[in-house]
């Protein structure tokens, strides 16, 4: 009995030999994608986002005159993981630092996946709160502005940021003209913050008017207007002479929350914009215009942006969304 294990063991060895071995496992799947937190756009639409990026620039952050430094990068790189996690085809930016803060603003996103072929980048002196748009879609014009101006008195003063105007060939038939801004902010001026500002609004509604007498232009005008939703400085860039002339589309979050600025003392405020054409409102799909809500924002930008997304096809004016459904909800105020 002693040699029976062995032979047993060859016996079954030779079974093993002569086809009886088991079949090898199935490679497992691969792990399925994990689902985008954000929506994307589907075959036929694209999307833009507007985000002011809270001074991403070189900068005395620590006190040393003597030298200047990067964003830092756990902020940096929260503001490049939402811009990556929202995949924009169109990005507009605000307080953009200078061409080295640019340029590496460009490679980050680069290094997540995120390649943009066409820009257009306004810088205004030695200004750390510059303007840029990047675009996976041509530009096929540009028209920047940076000679408005207004007076106070006798006193001249010069558009601060200036005005990006593009127009973005979406499609071979379908163009797209993209507007930004970042008026000036509620720092006090000896001149007066909120005249100040009233006066570029008037400037950039002059630019939107100039840009509308083409019936035919698709306008989207996006940025940091720094007042709010019933200021006279909104008013004069979405109407004129009582006129509704662009339709604010008011991206809200997964929660209704449609506040774009946070403050250190924990008030919220909308200054940040998303304002469509008539002729471009039919084009926009409400389930995809957004603002971004992340755990990722809190200590990168004061700032969250906002995403709107639009079908790249001319639609009849019937199918405009109604945008009295995205209003806020009414609240009795009984304190």
């Amino acid at each position: 009995m002693k040699f029976l294990a062995p032979l047993l063991f060859a016996g079954c060895c030779a079974l093993g030999l002569a086809g009886c071995s088991r079949a090898p496992s199935a490679e497992p799947p691969p792990p399925a994608e994990p689902p985008a937190p954000f929506p994307r756009p589907a075959a036929g639409e694209f999307a833009v986002m507007t985000f002011n990026l809270n001074q991403y620039a070189l900068l005395d952050r620590d006190g040393d005159a003597d030298t200047l430094e990067p964003k830092p990068p756990e902020e940096a790189g929260s503001i490049v993981e939402v811009i990556r996690q929202v995949s924009p085809d169109i990005l507009a930016v605000q307080e953009m630092g200078d061409p080295a803060a640019w340029a590496e603003f460009k490679y980050s996103l680069r290094q997540a996946g995120l390649d943009y072929g066409h820009e257009t980048y306004l810088r205004r002196g030695r200004s750390v709160l510059n303007l840029a748009v990047l675009s996976r879609f041509p530009i096929v014009a540009t028209n920047c502005h940076v000679d408005d101006a207004y007076t106070i008195g006798p006193t001249k003063f010069p558009v601060m940021r200036g005005f990006i105007e593009i127009d973005l060939e979406i499609q071979p038939q379908y163009r797209l003209r993209l507007m930004v801004a970042h008026l000036k902010s509620k720092v006090f001026h000896s001149f007066g913050q909120a005249e100040m500002r009233r006066n570029e609004a008037r400037l950039l509604n002059n630019r939107i008017r100039d840009a509308l007498a083409d019936e035919r232009v698709n306008l989207l005008v996006v940025g940091d207007f720094n007042d709010t939703p019933a200021s006279a400085a909104l008013r004069d860039i979405s109407s004129y002479k009582r006129r509704r002339i662009l339709h604010d589309l008011r991206p809200a979050d997964a929660v209704g929350d449609a506040w774009t600025h946070r403050q250190n003392d924990d008030t919220y405020h909308r200054i940040d914009y998303m304002l469509a054409s008539p002729g471009l409102l039919p084009e926009v799909v409400p389930e995809k215009t957004y603002a971004v809500r992340s755990p990722l924002l809190a200590g990168s930008s004061d700032h969250r942006p906002l995403v709107a997304t639009f079908v790249a096809a001319e639609r009849h004016p019937e199918a405009a969304p109604d945008l009295s459904q995205r209003l806020p909800p009414e609240i009795p105020q009984n304190d």
